[in-house]
């Protein structure tokens, strides 16, 4: 069973500031332009805490620095602890590219570490060695979770308890950002109430949609503060989690796009990837060529020179881990020569990166469904990394999660 908990959380003071001014997206998709605007909106934006920059005055690395801000901002009443421990209903209402009103709709609360992989906690994508160093001297610092991992709990009637919860007004809600989503926070203090929500997070494993870094960097961490504290147990066993419901009502989830770079100019790169894929012409346009990849069950390929749909050939369905794209690319990407990968959210941006030159061509994929992130967790494998991108994203600053020990 998943251990899910009350906390008592540090929420902005929105008598001092505006909470549409404070929040800031994951410090993973958040690039220096976007964190210079974020940061020019408030001094107590959030994002200066997860993306923080040194300060040369004082002689504060980057990590001293944010955990003086986040004290601080604690001593100007900025930042305010909860009077009692809760969990968080956290609601995120927009309206989806076919015109549907939608919204997500989960519970924060300190999920327990699965340091045992018992299978109380499953994660589905494989992660990258860099970002866990950066996360985990930040946690040091600060001694505390300033955003929260994203999980999926496998039990039915989560959703309904929290939907319950968001009857009421909401204690805090942040204007619709820039990609026009309204976020909706519920502190709940009530013993009863938080038993039920509880009950039915902890009834099954919970499914790690985003956050594998995190969620990797607060065992690290963990197994730190259990080795200098003589293995006693503390805060250090949680880290605060977003909990939804696994279900298609709830949860949007998109691809994640290769751009590659760094091939010989000669390269054939029909002929290299005619060994894994029957290759057709494509149209012009991404989206169109997205909707082409669906009813054609193929990869999208852009390139300077026009678009094709990839169909994988039966070896290579036989070869890929796994019944997905990122998998399948996985292999043809093996037999080219040297190159480098990276990864990009959006369509048209991938396709706007061949035209510009930035990168050489682009593979479109499409989305793993709901049933096979499921399948995969459950299997005890992983995806490839970047396969996931779940829309939208919570925000950095709705609540945080003191972490001391």
């Amino acid at each position: 069973m998943a251990r899910f908990e009350p906390f008592a959380g540090l929420r902005y003071d929105t008598e001092v500031v505006a909470l549409s001014a404070v929040i800031a997206p994951p410090y993973d998709v958040v690039g220096p332009s976007e964190r210079g605007r974020l940061a020019s909106r408030s001094p107590y934006n959030s994002i200066l805490l997860e993306l923080p920059e040194p300060d040369e005055t004082a002689g504060l690395d980057r990590y001293a620095h944010a955990a003086a801000l986040l004290e601080s901002w604690r001593a100007r009443g900025v930042l305010r602890e909860e009077r009692a421990p809760s969990v968080y209903v956290y609601r995120m209402s927009y309206v989806a590219e076919d015109g549907r009103a939608r919204s997500t709709t989960g519970v924060v609360g300190a999920l327990g570490l699965d340091s045992e992989g018992e299978g109380e906690v499953l994660p589905h994508e494989q992660t990258m060695p860099r970002p866990k160093g950066d996360r985990l001297d930040l946690l040091r610092a600060c001694r505390a979770n300033l955003s929260p991992i994203w999980g999926l709990s496998l039990s039915t009637g989560l959703a309904r308890a929290c939907a319950e919860v968001a009857e009421r007004a909401p204690a805090a809600e942040a204007a619709r950002d820039d990609d026009g989503v309204l976020h909706e926070l519920w502190p709940v203090a009530d013993p009863a109430t938080i038993a039920a929500v509880a009950e039915r997070v902890e009834a099954s494993p919970v499914v790690i949609a985003d956050g594998h870094h995190r969620y990797e960097t607060a065992s690290l961490y963990q197994a730190e503060r259990r080795r200098a504290n003589g293995g006693a147990p503390g805060a250090y066993d949680l880290v605060m989690a977003f909990v939804v419901e696994l279900c298609e009502d709830e949860l949007v989830v998109e691809p994640i796009h290769r751009l590659v770079s760094g091939l010989p100019a000669d390269l054939d790169l029909a002929g290299a990837l005619g060994e894994h894929f029957e290759l057709a012409p494509g149209p012009a346009d991404p989206v169109e060529l997205q909707e082409a990849m669906t009813l054609e069950r193929a990869l999208g390929l852009v390139t300077a020179d026009g678009n094709l749909l990839l169909r994988p050939r039966p070896s290579l369905l036989e070869e890929a881990e796994a019944d997905l794209d990122s998998s399948r690319l996985d292999v043809a990407l093996a037999g080219l020569p040297a190159h480098e990968v990276s990864y990009l959210h959006g369509a048209r941006d991938a396709a706007r990166a061949v035209a510009s030159g930035a990168a050489q061509h682009a593979y479109l994929l499409r989305p793993a469904t709901v049933a096979q992130i499921a399948e995969t967790a459950h299997s005890g494998r992983r995806m490839p990394p970047k396969t996931t991108f779940f829309q939208p994203k919570p925000r950095t600053g709705m609540v945080l999660r003191p972490v001391p020990g």
